[in-house]
């Protein structure tokens, strides 16, 4: 990265540091993320990763063993984020991408409140209010990155932020059976009535249910990418790269016979390949063009 980090203009040692922390979370973490991140001149890419590796970080600490530490962190992040200077490495590369390009601190405090809402909320009684929700866990990380692929229009950003809704949607389909592991039901309880689903269990009821939400998700992606065309030509490819593997774990779910109670499906690794090979390559001749 240290390559991506100069055509940056990223030069200070800890600065580098933190970025680099910020690409390796987002590698290990979320290879979809990763890869239509590579897809980015070099000069982007950092930006990207800061932001989803700040993501990446505050989600770990909400599902993972350091749930009591979060409530405390986020508030001490965005008082450094409105003050202007931090001291968390994870923070201090997501601040310098918000200073380059000009991100507003709201969409920051409005995803760390979704998050933070993970530990106080298990369900949601209709689509609307997982919609909020959705907006908060995804759509504002999409309308972070929307000025780095080159969004300049409303059209353009209400797209990307549809693209990020769709996103968190594949999430909690995919996650059905980790959630519920951990005592949460993301699926509106307004949609498990209309099936017929009293509860989480395979059956006809519950494929039904699964099947209404992938097309609902799908419409997301159907209205994100229209959106494409009107990004810089340089960031289409990263957009349509990543929903094109965030999209795919809808299929996968099929082809799984709609298990993700017991199971957690995903996109193999030939088939990311065979999706982010040619969209890199697309993407170095729209540098060149």
């Amino acid at each position: 990265m240290t390559d991506e980090l100069d055509a940056a203009g990223i030069l200070d040692p800890h600065l580098r540091a933190c970025y680099l922390r910020c690409k390796r979370l987002l590698a290990e973490h979320d290879r979809s993320y990763y890869f239509a991140s590579l897809l980015l001149p070099p000069a982007k890419r950092p930006h990207v990763q800061a932001i989803y590796g700040f993501a990446r970080h505050a989600d770990e600490m909400v599902d993972g063993t350091d749930t009591a530490g979060f409530g405390p962190w986020r508030d001490r992040i965005v008082a450094d984020l409105k003050a202007g200077d931090t001291s968390d490495d994870i923070g201090r590369a997501l601040l310098h991408t918000m200073r380059t390009w000009d991100i507003p601190v709201h969409l920051v405090e409005a995803f760390l409140d979704a998050m933070a809402s993970d530990l106080v909320v298990a369900s949601y009684e209709t689509y609307a209010d997982l919609e909020v929700y959705m907006h908060g866990a995804a759509g504002t990380l999409a309308l972070e990155i929307a000025p780095v692929l080159g969004a300049r229009s409303a059209e353009a950003t209400e797209a990307m932020r549809l693209m990020g809704i769709a996103f968190q949607l594949t999430n909690i389909l995919r996650d059905v059976g980790d959630d519920l592991r951990r005592g949460r039901v993301y699926l509106p309880a307004e949609d498990l009535r209309r099936f017929g689903v009293t509860e989480l269990r395979p059956g006809p009821e519950f494929r039904e249910l699964i099947t209404f939400e992938i097309a609902r998700a799908r419409e997301l992606y159907r209205r994100a990418r229209a959106g494409v065309p009107l990004l810089h030509r340089t960031g289409r490819q990263t957009a349509l790269a990543g929903m094109q593997l965030y999209g795919g774990i809808l299929g996968a779910i099929e082809r799984a016979d709609y298990d993700v109670l017991s199971r957690r499906v995903g996109v193999g690794a030939g088939r990311q390949l065979a999706i982010a090979l040619p969209a890199y390559l697309r993407s170095l001749a729209a540098r060149i063009g």
